[in-house]
């Protein structure tokens, strides 16, 4: 958790603000299909409003913060491409809304998605 004083009191960030602020940003960007649960049985899950913190870690300090994103990308997106925008918008958000500075995002890719995959397995079990 991030504190700032100042004369009027403390402001203090938590770290899943953080994470909201990281998912978000990520699942924003064009070619992102959805975020995995991370290295925890490699079970992905497309991201809900719900859970936006899904597939992120972060490590917060006073000053700096790093952040650690597992996606899944859709099939035909250029993943170089998608990752390096996926590290420019999440450190950019974070840096705005919080003053935090972001000393790395590292973006690990856990599949592809291939079309409608998500949407076939919801509607197949009711």
């Amino acid at each position: 958790m991030r504190e700032d004083k100042n004369n009027l009191g403390s402001i203090r960030i938590a770290d899943d603000v953080v994470r909201v602020i990281a998912g978000l940003a990520a699942t924003e960007v064009a070619g992102v299909a959805g975020m995995s649960g991370g290295v925890v049985g490699g079970i992905t899950e497309k991201l809900g409003r719900k859970n936006l913190s899904k597939g992120v870690k972060v490590e917060v300090g006073e000053k700096e913060a790093a952040v650690d994103l597992y996606i899944i990308v859709e099939y035909g997106a250029r993943i170089p491409e998608v990752a390096a925008k996926i590290q420019d918008d999440v450190k950019n958000a974070i840096e705005r809304m919080t003053g935090l500075k972001v000393v790395e995002v590292n973006v690990n890719v856990q599949g592809v998605s291939f079309g409608n995959e998500f949407n076939e397995e919801d509607n197949r079990v009711k």
